[in-house]
């Protein structure tokens, strides 16, 4: 199977054919390979002096290199992404939670004329002769003018558990071309 040296292509066997190899990211000597190294130097890894590194293709894919119309720029070698996440408060878009409470606000009083100037203890009466308070409780009266505040806690829900970030995959392996034609530039 003749190919570009340099030249990555997908295959469906459980082996490298001969002139090719895996790109499992393993080092090879420069000494016995030197048309690979000129193409590839130590872009994937190695010591540039005796050794270079093949891609390592093993759970990734291939993109790129360079940067499309409001894309980011990835360069030769480069690897990144990663197979799970987790969503936290940081990635949420800003939202509001509305809420409306449903609240009723009841005053105990006495239609009966007051007969203490202190609320100690005591309820609200009619105040017709300056005083304000009874010492016994009547019915439940609407009056006007009675504000209730209070405040809504939201709980935070969820199980802070990573989720899965991988696209839909059939898995295959990468392999290089070691010995072929070497690539001439245009």
């Amino acid at each position: 199977m003749e190919g570009t040296i340099g030249e990555i292509r997908m295959f469906g066997g459980n082996f490298a054919p001969r002139t090719w190899a895996l790109c499992d990211g393993q080092l090879l000597p420069i000494s016995q390979n030197t048309a690979l190294f000129s193409i590839l130097g130590t872009t994937y890894g190695g010591d540039g002096r005796t050794t270079f590194a093949l891609p390592d293709m093993r759970g990734r894919v291939a993109v790129h290199a360079g940067s499309g119309p409001g894309l980011s720029t990835y360069r030769l070698g480069q690897k990144g992404g990663i197979e799970q996440t987790t969503l936290n408060v940081l990635n949420m878009p800003s939202h509001n939670h509305t809420a409306v409470p449903n609240l009723t606000t009841t005053v105990q009083v006495n239609n009966s004329d007051g007969e203490d100037t202190r609320p100690n203890g005591n309820f609200l009466g009619q105040p017709t002769s300056g005083d304000l308070y009874i010492d016994s409780a009547g019915s439940n009266q609407k009056l006007g003018g009675v504000a209730t505040s209070g405040t809504v806690d939201i709980g935070n829900n969820g199980g802070s558990q990573p989720f899965s970030n991988v696209q839909p995959f059939c898995t295959v392996n990468y392999i290089i071309c070691l010995m072929g034609i070497f690539p001439s530039r245009n």
